[in-house]
């Protein structure tokens, strides 16, 4: 699946008239926005007047939860690469939709987000839901701000996209007074400067590809962003023509399909705990790499790092790595791997870690066909498996049940898979189901949950169900908190806060709002009860009860 850039759409140009909601809807839709994710509120009634009055009528998804809303918008934004957008109302419909917006800043989504605001024509008098809205999302935000000009809503919203689908992509958060949304203006906008160029710097391309030459036990590690930049393709060429093992996380995850000779997720620890040299490509150097500490193991130094990022701010500065790329990310591989030439002995440590990867491949089968009763989580995976598509979208909320789905499912193809990203927020589910069943309409979406992560979401499949949009859900219901049971009892001997009721019914939950569902406590019943689902055509829940002793084992604790 070739995954060329998305193009950016000219800012728009022309003359806008009618109330404020009409000239964002008009400006939203210029930037290729064909939804609009909300709930319900007086706020901002003008937008979605403005959404459904003019041909073709924008979608409108009204959800049960801001959240969710919020949530909608950024798997939109992660799966086409464009900005999705949410509408809330003001106040609390704001408040509720921070943390979605958090978790768009730290993945790197782009996401517009419109909020309601009290009127400025009796700001200070104590109105309904009166709250200065933008500080509290400029932390998480490229840019918070009120618009206070009916005739200036239309321009803002054209910055809103413009910010949110540039590099390093992101949310971006305007309110606007109701009163400003209702009145009526005309406008003329005239466009906008041209973006700044993005071709990396030559020599930083040059010094990269020296060290990549140089080395003896290199690796590659493939993040979001190189989906999001519109590189998955330029990326899996590059590795190719180079010949060296790849790491994928989050969205760069199907960049190299499972199977593929030179990913090497299944011996991760061996390639990042003994590489000599790791280039690491559009994520970040947090806690799920180390903090960029590699090598180290069985003996071997410490490794260098090159860190190749879409845009210059994205660079680590708490360590210095022996390189630095910023700018397009195909532009980027496209030059280290053209300039590039790999030692024998990289070659070699090339069938190392495909033997190590292929071995580990072959031990998880005894896992993955557990007979066990409770049911070994494991389990799961080795018959969804089975039964995915090549272009399956594949969505985890959770803790511990979806650190199982991160061993042992491997996309196909990248943009295929979803997750909170290192923000780890729960509640995600239902917002990124929506957005897969619409952006992707003859995908198979399956969503994969814990039961501490169903509590967060789970009134949502009735907005699946309103808006027919079917969806598998999986949850792994083990009647605890897993991440946090395992380490309490680790630290004290004793753990609190950290109980579930056991084999609660979420099926019968999903069932009482319109959709299917089953309980399932028999491995044997998982693959039938799986083939159910997504023969369903409804929102359905395959409720899995899994062995609460069964953990997943875990290295770090993200801290």
């Amino acid at each position: 699946m070739s995954t060329p850039p998305v193009p950016e759409p000219a800012p728009f140009t022309g003359r806008l008239s009618g109330h404020g909601g009409s000239h964002a809807v008009e400006v939203a839709r210029h930037h290729g926005i064909d939804t609009m994710f909300t709930l319900s509120g007086g706020h901002v009634f003008p937008l979605y007047d403005g959404a459904v009055k003019p041909e073709p009528v924008m979608r409108l998804v009204d959800v049960r939860h801001e959240q969710t809303a919020v949530f909608a918008a950024e798997g939109i934004g992660k799966l086409t690469r464009r900005a999705g957008l949410a509408v809330v109302t003001a106040g609390p419909g704001v408040t509720n939709a921070v943390s979605g917006v958090a978790t768009a800043r730290f993945s790197g989504s782009p996401l517009i987000l419109v909020g309601g605001r009290a009127p400025d024509s009796r700001w200070g008098q104590g109105l309904l839901q009166e709250l200065d809205q933008p500080p509290l999302l400029e932390p998480v935000t490229k840019r918070a701000w009120t618009v206070h000009d009916t005739a200036g809503i239309g321009a803002a919203v054209d910055e809103a996209a413009r910010l949110a689908n540039g590099a390093h992509r992101g949310p971006v958060f305007l309110d606007v007074p109701m009163d400003r949304l209702y009145d009526q203006a005309e406008t003329e906008l005239k466009g906008a400067p041209e973006p700044a160029d993005r071709s990396p710097d030559p020599g930083r391309v040059s010094e990269a590809a020296r060290l990549l030459s140089e080395a003896e036990r290199p690796v590659l590690v493939y993040g979001s962003d190189v989906w999001l930049d519109g590189a998955a393709q330029t990326a899996r060429e590059a590795a190719e023509a180079l010949g060296v093992p790849v790491i994928t996380n989050g969205q760069g995850r199907g960049v190299l399909p499972g199977g593929h000779p030179l990913l090497a997720n299944r011996a991760r620890g061996a390639a990042l705990g003994r590489a000599d040299l790791v280039v690491v490509v559009g994520t970040p150097l947090d806690f799920r790499l180390g903090h960029g500490l590699f090598g180290g193991k069985d003996g071997y130094p410490l490794a260098k790092v090159v860190h190749v990022a879409d845009s210059a701010e994205q660079v680590t500065d708490h360590m210095t790595p022996a390189a630095a790329v910023w700018g397009d990310l195909s532009a980027a591989l496209r030059g280290i791997a053209d300039a590039a030439r790999l030692t024998a002995a990289a070659a070699r440590w090339r069938t190392e870690i495909a033997e190590a990867a292929h071995a580990a491949t072959a031990a998880d089968a005894e896992a993955l066909a557990s007979g066990a009763d409770p049911i070994h989580p494991a389990r799961i995976y080795g018959e969804l498996n089975r039964l995915l598509d090549d272009d399956a979208v594949v969505i985890g909320d959770g803790g511990d049940f979806v650190s199982y789905a991160g061993k042992y499912v491997e996309p196909k193809h990248a943009g295929q898979w979803l997750d909170p990203g290192p923000f780890g927020c729960l509640g995600t589910a239902m917002g990124y189901s929506i957005a897969a069943r619409l952006a992707r309409p003859s995908a198979q979406v399956v969503t994969l949950m814990g039961d501490g992560a169903a509590g967060f979401s789970l009134m949502d499949v009735d907005t699946l169900v309103r808006h027919r949009l079917p969806v598998v859900m999986v949850c792994g219901n083990n009647g605890i908190w897993g991440l946090e049971k395992a380490p309490m009892q680790m630290l004290y001997g004793y753990d609190v806060a950290a109980e579930l009721s056991p084999q609660t019914r979420y099926d019968e939950v999903v069932r009482a709002l319109g959709g299917g569902g089953e309980l399932v406590t028999d491995p044997e019943e998982i693959a039938p009860a799986l083939r159910r689902a997504f023969d369903s055509g409804v929102p359905y829940m395959v409720n899995i009860a899994t062995d609460p002793e069964n953990v997943y084992p875990r290295k770090t604790m993200g801290v």
